[in-house]
């Protein structure tokens, strides 16, 4: 439990209030409908990916070793907003413990910092299979592709747990009532007492590293990939060389596009709904488009998904 203070008293209460989408009854029923089956939809696109990349000998690639943990990262993303999101769709009070936000507020803000680290090694192998082909298997073999993995996962996870831990020992004044679907630094600070410029500081930093490092190391690998595609003498050979990265761009553009857009400064003035539906956009389209990105552009992964949903 935590303290609210207000200028003539102090309270302690449970939790917060998600306003999430407001709307009349009708409104949350169908609201509940549309996101249950857009998240039963994309547990099913990543899963058939996982599934697809374990059963296909010819899939136990670092490519698609690293497309099978990005889609089960994309699962638990997803899952770290959309059922407490569905929850509230049908609740009365929209209230979230105060242990349920910062929890919620630490493993979507972790599986987005591992998110930024596999397109960034996603992009190093491309790099290497177009750049240094006759290279590629003695580079990237696999022990260097299950290293790489595990430190995007590990790096992801110790990315912010230093400011979660101090903005979950603020006192919050006044209303409880977060305008958003989900529990989101912006929205928290705006609710402490006094303002925190350090940690906003340090917030709006260590945002900027985790966005600006690894987009700048994924444009430097595919100015890389550029260069190499373009002296390839066949169009044929410049045609597969630019698909076998056009599914992965695509997915980088989605995803920084919307992030960046938000979290440079967790105190940038966005409009409330403006802030819900370019979160909405990152956190549940992109992971639900993702594997139609996937498969409808690689044709190894469409055959495989094809054998896998046959059987």
């Amino acid at each position: 439990m935590k303290t609210f203070r207000s200028p003539s008293n102090s309270s302690t209460i449970t939790g917060f209030i998600l306003l999430g989408f407001p709307g009349p009854r009708e409104e949350q029923i169908l609201l509940f409908v549309l996101f249950s089956t857009v998240y039963l939809l994309t547990l099913m696109g990543n899963g058939s990916i996982i599934c697809a990349v374990h059963w296909d000998q010819r899939l136990h690639t670092p490519m698609y070793i690293l497309l099978a943990n990005f889609s089960f990262l994309e699962i638990w993303y997803v899952t770290s907003t959309v059922p407490n999101m569905l929850a509230n769709f049908l609740s009365d009070t929209k209230v979230i413990s105060f242990s349920g936000c910062f929890l919620q507020f630490y493993f979507f803000f972790s599986l987005g910092s591992a998110e930024c680290f596999f397109l960034a090694v996603m992009a190093f192998d491309r790099y290497l299979a177009i750049c240094r082909p006759l290279h590629y298997p003695t580079l990237m073999t696999g022990h260097l592709c299950n290293i790489l993995v595990a430190t995007c996962w590990i790096l992801g996870f110790l990315w912010f747990p230093v400011p979660i831990t101090i903005i979950s020992q603020m006192y919050f004044c006044g209303s409880r009532i977060i305008d958003h679907f989900l529990c989101d630094p912006g929205p928290l600070l705006a609710l402490t007492c006094t303002r925190a410029p350090v940690m906003e500081f340090l917030w709006m930093i260590l945002s900027s590293l985790l966005l600006f490092i690894p987009f700048l190391f994924i444009m430097g690998s595919y100015a890389l990939v550029l260069r190499a595609v373009l002296r390839v003498p066949s169009a044929a050979g410049r045609r597969k060389a630019f698909s076998t990265c056009g599914s992965h761009l695509t997915v980088v553009s989605l995803f920084y596009g919307s992030v960046m857009v938000m979290y440079l400064s967790p105190t940038s003035e966005h409009e409330a709904g403006m802030q819900k539906l370019v979160t909405l956009f990152y956190s549940v389209g992109t992971p639900f488009i993702n594997p139609v990105i996937y498969s409808l552009r690689n044709k190894d992964m469409k055959h495989a998904l094809q054998k896998f949903l046959v059987i």
